[in-house]
């Protein structure tokens, strides 16, 4: 592999001036990395005067303004297809990663096999974590977990996987995984300890925003293979199981409420499925298109 310094491009989307000390954050932590980034780009989706703002006020990063409709898929794309580097890692502007962060995710690609690696995310709560969110659905809330697989804050791509796929489409994280270990015909690597933490504002943390995140990972995971069918069938029922037990034996209300959550979230992920597989009879995955 290249030299570090020259290998990857760090992508941070931002979409928001209340987000600007988290922004400044998530800047500080991918310019202060032991594995020092070729180039550090924020990416602006459509706020000039945020954009205005970054150009003034932070200095040694590129500013961009996205190139496709509003969304973080459109700005990721944005920072992405800029890149020059065989490399593409993403934070987000809510996020702050540890100093090993990114050496430690470079560190699998001597193996060409590899297309992507993901970082172990884990939420910063801003206020209390909810008492019914268990731990199996902590992706809910921005977290990452060797079962869950790569989330796009955190992760780093293989450019030319990453371009041959067409980058993040309307399925987000859970699709670009998909699509590039399918298509791209490459494997993906996760690192627990390649750390990075995301704020979580209180406000997010309702169990209607949990419901809505669970239908849109069903929605990005139609087929066994990206839905991991196989780790979820093993530890949801557990998850299940051990909640109720612990409620029978009297330890508390907290472990019937995370048992209604999971039966609640597998609820909510299926629905987004079934609908999912039926659209998807009807048009192909949906490649963002520019903003005109």
């Amino acid at each position: 592999m290249e030299n570090q310094r020259a290998a990857v491009t760090v992508v941070i989307p931002a979409h928001s001036a209340e987000r600007w000390h988290t922004l400044v954050r998530a800047v500080a932590s991918a310019r202060s990395q032991t594995a020092a980034a070729a180039e550090v780009v924020v990416v602006v989706d459509h706020n000039p005067r945020l954009f205005h703002r970054i150009r003034r006020d932070l200095a040694g990063i590129t500013v961009l303004e996205s190139e496709y409709l509003p969304g973080m898929a459109g700005a990721r794309n944005t920072g992405a297809f800029h890149a020059e580097t065989s490399l593409i890692a993403f934070l987000d502007d809510d996020t702050v990663a540890d100093p090993e962060w990114l050496s430690r995710l470079l560190a699998p690609f001597g193996d060409p096999d590899v297309v992507g690696t993901g970082a172990g995310v884990t939420p910063e709560w801003t206020g209390t974590r909810p008492r019914w969110l268990p731990d199996e659905f902590l992706w809910a809330a921005g977290g990452a977990t060797a079962t869950r697989g790569a989330r796009p804050a955190g992760m780093v791509v293989r450019r030319d996987a990453f371009r041959q796929v067409g980058g993040f489409g309307t399925g987000g994280g859970t699709s670009l995984y998909a699509r590039m270990t399918d298509l791209a015909g490459g494997r993906w690597t996760f690192l627990p300890d390649a750390l990075v933490r995301h704020q979580v504002p209180a406000r997010t943390t309702t169990f209607g925003t949990f419901l809505r995140r669970c239908y849109t990972e069903g929605r990005g995971t139609i087929r066994p293979a990206t839905l991991r069918f196989a780790t979820d069938l093993r530890t949801l029922p557990r998850a299940l199981a051990r909640n109720l037990s612990a409620a029978l034996r009297g330890e508390g209300a907290t472990h019937v409420l995370r048992a209604g959550t999971v039966l609640a979230g597998v609820a909510a992920a299926g629905l987004g499925t079934v609908i999912e597989s039926v659209t998807a009879r009807r048009a192909p995955h949906h490649i963002l298109e520019p903003a005109r």
